[in-house]
């Protein structure tokens, strides 16, 4: 009889997580409150647009008009040059300074207008509504002209300051009180050789991580003698996605509600990351960094980080660069495989060319690869077309070299393996390759960290890119944290992301990283290179860094 008792209720908690997330995949939108509307999108219960002026002929509306473009998501402040923007947060608004300093329950954010106010009178929901309307803070005192008044009515007013008080003081899934917890999502279709490669810098990274916190959790005293507890352990949970990607948010819900984390932190996935990139939306999780060439491109999206756009960057960068020839080509043929992420490139770049009035022939190539059927996708190319190639690497060796052409070609960087790219000789010297990365010479000095690093930990290096960017997404996410001490806030993470990231020294592949709000991709151009030779991976830049 014992042998069946595990088992069963195992099987019962899987079941229950199952409906669970069933449920939940169904379950109805909430609509947002009015407070909310007003707050993050900038319009009023009638779907007017909020409006606020700071002088008589200047004025903010709208999407412009939202809160969060200055004090953002979170609620917890920001930057604008030089001025402090404070945190807008119920936990520092009803309540005095003194309190403030006592509090071990208020966030630490980076900005010192939080515990060194000029008065210590705290808010109520009349000198708040007062401040909103007439720009007249506690104290009396007048507030900074970037501050904007607002007109709205008491029921508004009502919303958006019960909003203010719930902002960021719900207890965050993930954070216990000696423990981080984050996970990383592989799909299943990734590349079993980089996603080995990825875990071992995830695992030894970690490892280090933890392996520094000696003799307990140490709290930390700032000057006001509040304590921060800065040494909790991460603990890292590997989601493995199986079947088919309308089955992955699924997958996700059930793994969330079995191992709650405060983030998901790089990843790697093969022909689309979108369920994820949904995911991480709905779920309101931040998810920074994956490894994929296939990025969704929404700016708007607040919670998912990129590096890069991926192939849809490569796809602006050719459509830039044709949009520039001398002469107008009679049309542009692009070769790809149904199913990749060539796909979503070439369609980027057809939308964007026809736009221009320039003609775009699509050849899709069957599943089975060979010499005929690239002869037959070439086949009535003439001198006065352009061919783009969203080719993999093992693919673009079958080119024919008898097919070779002269006219201009461009091939994919990150499909065909960048330098190390399998190009027939005969089509060596024609072809123009995008590289959305600084060349080999100019990251060598910064790819000296990560190797290092890999090289003291004796980890294979069997996948470089891959390798670096996640070992640059931890020490980014390492640093955020650290700047963020006990503010663990989802929105707030991302938030403090965007802003470290423009004052990074170290970002290996990429010349320089930066975000600013409603950005999505911190590495934002490339260059265009040829190969040198006939054989090898001498590349040779045929462009300065273009941002298109």
């Amino acid at each position: 009889m014992k042998i069946f008792v595990r088992p069963f209720f195992l099987a019962c908690r899987l079941v229950f997580i199952l409906l669970l997330s069933s449920q939940y995949v169904f379950a109805e939108v909430v609509k947002p409150t009015a407070g909310e509307m007003v707050f993050q999108q900038g319009k009023l219960p009638s779907g007017a647009p909020l409006r606020g002026s700071r002088e008589a002929d200047v004025f903010v509306e709208g999407a412009d008009a939202a809160c969060i473009n200055c004090h953002r998501r979170s609620g917890l402040g920001s930057f604008a040059g030089q001025i402090q923007i404070p945190p807008i947060v119920g936990k520092y608004l009803f309540r005095s300074a003194g309190e403030n300093t006592r509090d071990l329950d208020a966030p630490h954010v980076m900005i010192g207008a939080v515990v060194d106010r000029p008065s210590t009178e705290s808010y109520t929901d009349t000198t708040i509504a007062r401040a909103i309307r007439e720009g007249i803070g506690r104290g009396g005192r007048k507030l900074n002209y970037l501050m904007p008044r607002f007109k709205m009515d008491d029921a508004t007013m009502a919303s958006l300051i019960t909003h203010l008080k719930k902002l960021s003081t719900a207890p965050t899934p993930g954070v216990s009180g000696d423990i981080l917890h984050f996970a990383t999502i592989i799909t299943p279709d990734a590349d079993p050789i980089a996603r080995q490669g990825m875990l071992n810098v995830i695992n030894h990274f970690v490892e280090d991580k933890n392996s520094f916190i000696r003799g307990g959790n140490r709290p930390m005293k700032n000057p006001k003698g509040i304590q921060y507890r800065v040494t909790r352990r991460w603990q890292m949970h590997v989601w493995e996605l199986t079947g088919s990607p309308d089955t992955w948010q699924q997958q996700l819900q059930a793994k969330l509600i079995a191992e709650p984390v405060f983030a998901v932190i790089s990843g790697l996935g093969g022909k689309t990351w979108k369920p994820v990139h949904d995911f991480c939306g709905r779920e309101k999780i931040p998810c920074l960094f994956p490894n994929i060439d296939n990025p969704v491109i929404n700016e708007n999206d607040f919670y998912a980080i990129y590096f890069s756009k991926g192939v849809t960057l490569e796809a602006q960068l050719i459509a830039h660069q044709i949009q520039r020839l001398q002469t107008k080509p009679g049309s542009v043929v692009q070769i790809y495989r149904n199913g990749d992420v060539g796909v979503q490139a070439a369609n980027a770049v057809q939308i964007e060319l026809e736009s221009q009035k320039i003609k775009v022939v699509n050849r899709v190539l069957k599943d089975s690869l060979s010499s005929e059927s690239l002869i037959e996708a070439l086949r009535g190319i003439g001198e006065n077309h352009v061919l783009l190639l969203w080719l993999r690497q093992d693919e673009l060796a079958y080119l024919p070299a008898e097919a070779a052409m002269s006219q201009a070609i461009y091939v994919s960087g990150l499909m065909a393996g960048l330098e190390n790219a399998q190009l027939p000789k005969e089509w060596r010297r024609a072809v123009r390759m995008t590289y959305p990365f600084d060349l080999p010479e100019g990251r060598k000095v910064r790819m000296n960290y990560p190797l290092g690093w890999f090289k003291i930990k004796r980890i294979p290096v069997v996948a470089e890119r891959v390798q670096s960017d996640t070992y640059l997404a931890l020490g980014i996410l390492s640093e955020t944290l650290m700047m963020m001490l006990d503010s663990y806030v989802r929105d707030y993470l991302v938030e403090r992301v965007e802003d470290m990231l423009s004052r990074r020294v170290i970002t290996g592949y990429y010349p320089r990283v930066g975000l600013a709000p409603k950005q999505r991709f911190a590495s934002k151009g490339g260059y265009f290179v040829r190969f040198e030779g006939d054989i090898g991976t001498k590349i040779v830049a045929e462009s300065g860094w273009i941002v298109p």
